[in-house]
């Protein structure tokens, strides 16, 4: 497909790819999502309450690296070799992940997975554009994004499902044979370039340089106020090794002959603005859905498996958002900023009002579960136009020679704001809690624990998401004597009031981190026939 946008092909030919496209964009979304109910499952098994966020963040880290290296090998050399890879990657970590048996594997398998799902992500939104003309891509892509959308919520309910019925493992497990089939059909019928490549001087230097910045930054960010302090030489060196790689790449970027990320493409209005709302919005997302079960669990005192299937409203939205954004763009085309404005706005609002209910009173209160699904819809719907309506912009607003990397350039952006937005809210749910711990649980109560045990707990509190663990907690605050019974209590209850509140504290930095994108939005437009390089 290098050399040409393949759109010559039969009909036949690109419904074939359209299907390889559509299963492996399912796959590798399912994968990055699908942690979000079993988190609070895993930590239970392997314990590692303090690095509640590192398996997801692991994977988009890893994601993050791949989406512009692969975007621009893909432009020069097609983009059939980089999916079938990706693909292969993404099943050897899936069942490498289902094998784990410790915290670290988990996350360090996780990340091979978010390798291959990378790279699988930038091929599939990339061939939409090579696949069908401009005027044609809005519908697609929302067609692309439902399917994106879809997986985003099958992810959690899925593997909460497995989760109880069998084991966590088992839904990396299924995730791994599923993509046997999908990398059989996608060898057998994607098709390949039309012409062999010319030789490419490639950018070794600048790949090196963006997967140190990347790592460093995500580790630092990961682990301050973890594993030790912001102002600890561990956190501040990492910092400024990654700030100073990630300024390496731009100067080794802008004199290379053949960048993996040519900057030319950051002067597109289109392109700078897309990636900075969906820096936030993404941001947002991420860390939403990951905490949602957690809070349902403890705030509504569900069980694990109704947590997990309590995200489906999302499905609903994401998926209409995405089709109707889709469709708008490609019966109108010109109502871009509109409609991210208005994608935007619902995400914020709907965030907003999630955050708040709690707090309040009337109908939201006294029928939380009812307004919980309305205001997740709400959000959904936003998000799913936002992304539908920001892929069409930025594929439009440049040269078809630059695609790849465009649409590249916007994942790695979706992909990093996701990372930030974990590592951010990890930070934010862990000193939160603690905080809340130290004042709601009473000195009598902490004086009356054995030596050790409420320092144990307040870092790993798998007792709120365990029952088993729980009993355990119980038994051994108890003792001998019966009087103790009510401080163990005492203490469960403190510690689910302080996560829950701590949950709080994150949704509100996430539908603020989405309304600091509507002014940015208001920004956007995509120059009518823009092919310029």
């Amino acid at each position: 497909m290098n050399g040409s946008d393949g759109r010559d092909g039969s009909y036949r030919g690109r419904a074939a790819a359209l299907v390889c496209v559509g299963l492996a964009m399912f796959l590798a979304a399912l994968a990055q999502t699908v942690v979000a109910s079993i988190v609070p499952l895993i930590v239970a098994d392997l314990g590692g309450f303090d690095r509640y966020t590192w398996p997801s963040s692991s994977y988009l880290v890893a994601a993050t690296v791949a989406y512009p290296i692969v975007g621009r090998l893909s432009d020069i050399y097609g983009r059939r070799a980089f999916l079938i890879a990706g693909i292969a990657i993404f099943i050897a970590g899936s069942a490498l992940v289902g094998f784990s048996g410790s915290m670290n594997q988990v996350i360090g398998f996780r990340a091979l997975q978010g390798l291959g799902g990378g790279a699988v992500m930038t091929c599939c939104y990339v061939s939409i554009a090579d696949l069908f003309a401009p005027e044609n891509r809005g519908k697609f892509q929302g067609i692309l994004g439902a399917v994106y959308a879809l997986a985003t919520v099958v992810g959690p309910v899925m593997g909460v499902l497995v989760a109880e019925w069998l084991s966590w493992q088992y839904t990396f497990l299924f995730i791994a044979l599923a993509g046997l089939p999908v990398l059989a059909l996608t060898v057998r019928r994607f098709p390949g370039p039309h012409s062999l490549p010319r030789q490419w001087e490639l950018d070794y230097a600048g790949m090196a340089a963006l997967a140190l910045a990347v790592t460093a930054v995500a580790v630092a960010l990961s682990s301050a106020e973890v594993s030790y302090a912001w102002y600890a030489p561990q956190a501040i060196g990492l910092l400024a090794f990654g700030l100073a790689t990630a300024a390496l790449f731009v100067a080794v970027e802008s004199r290379s002959r053949s960048p993996i990320m040519p900057l030319g493409i950051y002067r597109k209005p289109a392109v700078a603005v897309a990636i900075v709302v969906t820096l936030l919005t993404s941001a947002a997302l991420h860390a939403f859905v990951l905490f949602l079960p957690l809070y349902f669990q403890l705030a509504l005192g569900v069980s694990a498996t109704q947590a997990g299937t309590m995200l489906m409203p999302m499905l609903l939205g994401i998926v209409l958002g995405a089709i109707l954004a889709g469709q708008l763009l490609s019966r109108t085309g010109v109502h871009y900023r509109i409609q991210a404005l208005a994608g935007t706005a619902l995400m914020a609002g709907g965030m907003y009002l999630f955050s708040i209910m709690s707090d309040g009173g009337g109908l939201a209160r006294s029928m939380p579960v009812l307004f919980s699904q309305i205001y997740l819809i709400i959000a959904a719907l936003g998000f799913g136009a936002v992304v539908s309506t920001l892929s069409v912009a930025v594929q439009n607003g440049v040269a078809f020679r630059h695609v790849g990397s465009a649409t590249a350039a916007l994942q790695f952006s979706r992909s990093l704001g996701g990372m930030v937005g974990l590592a951010a809210t990890g930070v934010v749910m862990l000193q939160s809690f603690r905080t809340g711990v130290d004042a709601l649980v009473p000195e009598n109560v902490r004086s009356g624990l054995p030596e050790g045990l409420f320092s144990s707990v307040m870092e790993d509190p798998r007792a709120l998401v365990d029952p088993a663990a729980a009993r355990v907690l119980k038994e051994v605050v108890a003792g001998s004597g019966s009087e103790n019974l009510a401080a163990a209590d005492s203490l469960l209850h403190a510690l689910s009031l302080a996560l829950t509140g701590a949950l709080s504290n994150v949704f509100t930095v996430l539908w603020v981190a989405v309304a600091l994108a509507l002014p940015v939005a208001l920004l956007l437009r995509v120059r009518a026939g823009s092919d310029g390089g």
